[in-house]
């Protein structure tokens, strides 16, 4: 895949080369073309596939004029309160009773104790309030509220 030959350009010598006559040498580059091609097209693939492959539980998130947190090293906690008022952790209903107790476990095992809630924005207040209580009960003290993007601001600008 690699390999040519190279012709050796005259030299006006005349003297005798050791090895081989003819002049013709074997060309040692190695052509990346093909691999440049299927790197690009396989990361063509992975950034259209990436935003597909998050899973999640369908709630109207509320929009808000705030930008996205950075990108972390462990995949982060999601708590979803629904609005008919199904509390699920990342895509497992969990009994509200059961919440603090299964928050409590899960932080053993983490490192971060960071958490997203995901509210739906016809979840009431207390509903909310109510669980973000138990995240904190549970060894959670940073709580992140997910919205999505786009929505009106406090100072006039935006939808």
């Amino acid at each position: 895949m690699g390999a040519g030959v190279m012709k050796s350009g005259g030299g006006g010598s005349g003297r005798r080369r050791r090895g081989r006559r003819g002049g013709a040498q074997p060309m040692s580059e190695i052509n990346v073309t093909p691999f440049v091609d299927v790197m690009l097209v396989l990361l063509i693939i992975f950034m259209v596939a990436a935003p597909l492959l998050t899973v999640g539980v369908p709630v109207e998130l509320p929009k808000t004029a705030a930008s996205a947190l950075p990108s972390e090293t462990e995949e982060p906690l999601t708590v979803t309160l629904t609005a008919d008022g199904v509390v699920m952790i990342q895509n497992t209903e969990v009994d509200r009773g059961d919440l603090v107790n299964r928050l409590r476990a899960i932080a053993v095992e983490r490192s971060d104790d960071r958490v997203f809630l995901r509210a739906d924005g016809a979840a009431s207040y207390a509903e909310v309030a109510e669980v973000m209580g138990a995240l904190n009960a549970g060894g959670f003290s940073s709580i992140g509220l997910v919205t999505d993007i786009g929505g009106p601001a406090l100072d006039g600008t935006g939808n």
